[in-house]
């Protein structure tokens, strides 16, 4: 159905969409339609920033944790020991 529509088609929906709804009235709606299509592009790009963020986030932690000793010699960890350096004193 949608198929045969020619150009004197098209022509004909737009003049009586402008005679029902008025010049201005359509000039908004499409004002409101580009400012919907931008704040869907910029929360797009914003989900794909904080996922990229969060990507490094967890490869610096990845590589931090890598550099970390397993464990001490005494099996403590000498600043965190605060109990072995009381008795000591």
């Amino acid at each position: 159905m949608l198929n045969n529509i020619g150009l004197p088609g098209l022509l004909l929906i737009a003049v009586v969409v402008l005679v029902l709804f008025g010049r201005g009235k359509i000039s908004s709606l499409m004002g409101e339609v580009g400012k919907g299509i931008t704040s869907f592009k910029k929360g797009i790009s914003e989900g794909e920033e904080e996922t990229k963020r969060s990507d490094d986030i967890k490869h610096v932690d990845e590589v931090h944790h890598a550099d970390l000793p397993e464990h001490t010699d005494q099996g403590t960890h000498p600043k965190t020991d605060l109990k072995a350096d009381k008795d000591r004193v």
